[in-house]
């Protein structure tokens, strides 16, 4: 099989995963398939994790995820499961917002659906997006840890106490820098020239 028909096939493989057939219509699983139709907050809204309250998404653990005990996870598989559940009530929001024509029972079936095909995409979408999220809080901890650095060195420089302690140090590393000039211009001066020696032609006989 050459490479196009196996990109079409993978193509196929992924429009099967992301939308179903309902009524004679095409219901996309996808949330992000929806895009062009968001508006900045609604795109926002779906993206970050964390954007709806902690007892919406522990209310719905068990009916996206019936076969946890979610006693027994660790605290980022929790993250990433409690993600994962976010993005499935945000995604069938959205289904039914930009699909209201679709009745409760065509709903569940797009729900049973995604529970199936999409909960490893939106574990790992929320995987990597858990990850930016820390990678840009350490990155901002260490630029405020540098800017406070920077504030609490300036801070000290302006005491009264600072100021007197740094006049006396200055200037000995002025006289010390000073002194190691003069040394060293004297030492160069000291330095005597070497007269090259003559050469005698070739074949020259001692006297």
């Amino acid at each position: 099989m050459t490479a196009a028909p196996q990109q079409d096939l993978q193509l196929q493989r992924r429009l099967q995963q992301d939308s179903i057939h309902l009524a004679g219509k095409v219901v996309y699983l996808n949330p992000f398939l929806y895009w062009r139709r968001f508006d900045a907050n609604t795109d926002r809204w779906l993206r970050e994790p964390g954007q709806l309250a902690e007892d919406q998404i522990s209310a719905n653990r068990l009916r996206f995820y019936p076969e946890l005990d979610w006693d027994l996870l660790q605290d980022d598989e929790r993250a990433v499961k409690d993600g994962a559940v976010e993005m499935f009530l945000k995604s069938l929001e959205l289904i039914s917002t930009f699909n209201p024509e679709l009745t409760p029972g065509q709903l569940l079936e797009v729900e049973r659906k995604m529970a199936v095909t999409k909960k490893r995409a939106f574990e790992r979408w929320v995987a990597k997006s858990l990850k930016r999220r820390l990678q840009k809080q350490a990155s901002e901890r260490r630029r405020f840890d540098r800017e406070r650095l920077l504030r609490d060195w300036a801070e000290w420089m302006v005491l009264p106490v600072t100021r007197q302690a740094l006049l006396p140090a200055s200037a000995l590393m002025v006289i010390a820098v000073g002194a190691g000039w003069w040394w060293g211009s004297q030492q160069f001066c000291r330095q005597q020239i070497v007269q090259p020696a003559v050469e005698r032609p070739a074949g020259s006989v001692l006297p």
